[in-house]
């Protein structure tokens, strides 16, 4: 299978060549940031830059092991250095670097680098390292595939019900696609990607000493997408399930897996007072494939699946997304930009009459004239309700809608 473009991120990276920033692209473990890197380079050579102008370091190859150290890594760099000639420098996985601020920052002055950095845990960019190199650097944040991006690499985009069924069965991580027609290989490979995260990401970063409770946390966290949870909720539902937990470890389990890009946060927004809310958020995973290794096929429950999806696309599509209270009822999504907002319920169906008037009702009861969607997976032909337009969610998420 040929690499996929990614087309949206490179066209960022395309956008801020040879400025005077630092572009940082984030995300988890194998969604792609490396081979992303790779197009890239790929794409300079294209427009005439030599193969000496590009240095590359994969921080996780032991053939650079000793560049973890940042005297190393920047005396290697500087020996790369040409005349007369910009030197693009590539660092994957940066977070490995001792103090690699100190690193990042030496570099930055230098005008003939153009630095591009990979990191796949959000402690790099903490607010003491982002106060460190503040309006220095841009962020790419990174996903896995879109469905959009997995329907043209499998170039299947006459069934969209065939792909969304293997997408969500099987991974959105890029590398999947490749294990599509092996399961247990494809199996195996999610199994450690998750015991990568889980292990190297998360536990060993944040000395965490009980592995087995932080998969616990996993465990509950990811069975319970979409639903509204609080730190303490989730100790007291684990406590009363054997696993004694205090709301203090909850805690630093929940920032932890949010640091590592495996888990997103959806707070809660007050529509009528225009307020964001304290207490208690929505959770959503980074991969439905990683969920399902962990849980089973007992998970595949629809409803909240799909809302993962939508939740995810809206953040690709570069909205802040909250959950919305509007007096005592729910709007699944409240997506917010520079522009105004946009309003989302995301349900599996609406063909039963009682759901359909259930879903309507908030968004009924919104007094503003921003846009209001119903998605689902009914492949039924559009309708709108009074200037709420009920669509299909997958002709959405291709955008064909």
């Amino acid at each position: 299978m040929n690499r996929i473009e990614r087309t949206e991120y490179l066209n960022k990276l395309k956008t801020f060549k040879d400025k005077q920033l630092i572009k940082i692209i984030t995300g988890v473990r194998r969604c792609g940031k490396s081979t992303l890197m790779e197009i890239f380079q790929d794409y300079l050579k294209s427009t005439g830059i030599d193969d000496t102008q590009i240095l590359s370091v994969n921080l996780e190859d032991y053939d650079f092991y000793e560049l973890r150290s940042p005297q190393k890594l920047y005396q290697y760099i500087k020996e790369h250095l040409l005349q007369n000639k910009k030197l693009y420098v590539f660092l994957d996985e940066i977070q490995h670097v001792e103090n690699f601020p100190d690193v990042v920052n030496s570099l930055f002055i230098k005008k003939e680098i153009d630095l591009y950095l990979t990191g796949s845990n959000a402690y790099m960019l903490s607010s003491e390292i982002a106060t460190f190199i503040s309006g220095r650097y841009v962020e790419i944040k990174m996903l896995p595939l879109s469905f959009k991006e997995y329907v043209g690499a499998l170039d299947e985009s006459g069934n969209l019900e065939a792909s969304y069924r293997q997408y969500i069965e099987q991974s959105s991580l890029p590398y999947a696609l490749e294990l599509k027609d092996d399961p247990a290989a494809l199996h195996d490979y999610l199994n450690g990607v998750y015991s990568t995260i889980v292990l190297k990401d998360v536990a060993a970063r944040n000395k965490i000493s009980d592995p087995m409770m932080l998969e616990s946390v996993v465990r509950f966290t990811f069975d319970n997408i979409g639903n509204y949870l609080s730190t303490k909720k989730i100790a007291d539902s684990m406590t009363s399930g054997g696993r004694k937990i205090d709301t203090k470890t909850v805690e630093k389990y929940i920032n932890a897996l949010l640091e590592s890009y495996v888990l997103y946060q959806a707070k809660r927004y007050n529509v009528k007072g225009k307020q964001y809310l304290k207490t208690l958020e929505k959770y959503y995973v980074v991969d439905i494939g990683l969920r399902r290794i962990l849980l089973g096929s007992k998970a595949m429950d629809a409803g909240h699946i799909l809302e993962n999806i939508i939740y995810l696309e809206l953040i690709r599509r570069g909205y802040d997304v909250y959950v919305g209270k509007l007096n005592e009822l729910e709007i699944d999504f409240v997506a917010i930009h520079e522009r105004g907002q946009i309003y989302f319920q995301v349900a599996a169906t609406v063909r039963d009459e009682a759901v359909l008037n259930r879903e309507l009702a908030p968004l009924r009861q919104t007094t503003d004239n921003y846009p209001k969607y119903i998605l689902t997976l009914d492949n039924d032909p559009e309708a709108d309700y009074d200037g709420i337009r009920r669509i299909n969610a997958l002709q959405w998420l291709v955008g064909d809608i």
